[in-house]
């Protein structure tokens, strides 16, 4: 048989070959497709619906009333910059804006420090108990907040010394031990990736427990910190329940008062652009936060997994 008659027959038999493939594979990649179209669909509606409103809002913030209520989907021909101005001084949005930073910047310290202690005790170390306390914190996820505010409200009014009512540390506490659960829950489980050689070559250099968790552990779970920080700042930022029960004084209202109130007196105002300004005012620093961390946020997040 000659070369090109070898050649011919090979080209006749492509075609046999290819179709013998096997119909299970030929199935699982149909499905794999019509998965992956499934999901692309889910993540675009989505991302629609959490995008569409955000941009609404932040045009809106240089339109002024007239224009949003005339025209809410146009953008905005003259851009009002005193909409940031009003919002910022006249609703004082400036000072809920500082209390907020204040509340959250003390809680989410004090979350991860008292947090990451905690799940590492319970990580590393095995005593008669450990797994009562461990599953103690999980319950506390579990447990409605709404159920809570009523107590809380006249613990707080009758602590001993002084009450802990529209107190910056009063708020901070509270939001603490609203987090915690969640921080041991999580920090336990990433602790326990962690290699236990490390610990133990820092324990037998003569390094105290502290100094290892400190020095040489905690910097290992760094990933996991930037990663529970972010959902503990998002939380806490974005609390609305807690403060409008435990803080009734005005001067130290957080940005989520502060937003309802503005919303409440436009009936009365009708200044629709400075609410937009005090919506895009409270929502920056949460963006902002996301935005830097982002990679941070996912490494911690799959680290686990990874190891």
């Amino acid at each position: 048989m000659t070369t090109e008659e070898i050649e011919t027959v090979a080209e006749q038999d492509a075609p046999a070959k290819a179709d013998r493939t096997p119909e299970p594979a030929k199935r699982k990649s149909s499905e794999g497709g019509i998965l992956n179209v499934f999901s692309h669909g889910i993540l675009i509606v989505w991302g629609l619906m959490v995008g569409v409103p955000l941009l609404w809002v932040a045009w809106s913030a240089f339109k002024d009333s007239n224009g949003i209520l005339t025209d809410p989907w146009g953008l905005p021909t003259v851009l009002h910059w005193e909409n940031w101005s009003n919002a910022w001084e006249d609703a004082n949005m400036g000072q809920y804006f500082i209390n907020t930073a204040i509340i959250v910047g003390g809680s989410v310290i004090g979350t991860m420090v008292l947090g990451s202690m905690a799940a590492y005790v319970l990580a590393r170390f095995e005593f008669p108990g450990n797994r009562f306390i461990y599953y103690l914190f999980v319950a506390g996820m579990s447990f409605p907040v709404f159920m809570l505010v009523i107590p809380l409200f006249f613990v707080m009014r009758d602590f001993p010394g002084s009450s802990l009512l529209a107190t910056y540390h009063g708020l901070i506490l509270v939001y603490i031990a609203y987090s915690l659960p969640f921080t041991v829950f999580f920090m336990t489980a990433f602790f326990r990736t962690l290699p236990a050689s490390v610990a133990e070559a820092a324990l037998i250099d003569g390094a105290s427990h502290s100094r290892t968790f400190f020095q040489v552990m905690l910097p290992m779970a760094k990933p996991g910190l930037i990663s529970i920080g972010i959902f503990n700042f998002l939380g806490q930022w974005n609390q609305y329940l807690l403060p409008m029960v435990l803080n009734q004084q005005e001067d130290k209202y957080v940005l989520t008062q502060g937003l309802a109130m503005i919303a409440l007196q436009q009936g009365y105002e009708n200044d629709w652009g400075a609410l937009m300004a005090g919506m895009m005012i409270a929502m920056l620093p949460v963006l902002v936060v996301y935005a830097i961390f982002q990679r941070q946020v996912q490494s911690g997040l799959t680290a686990g997994a990874l190891k």
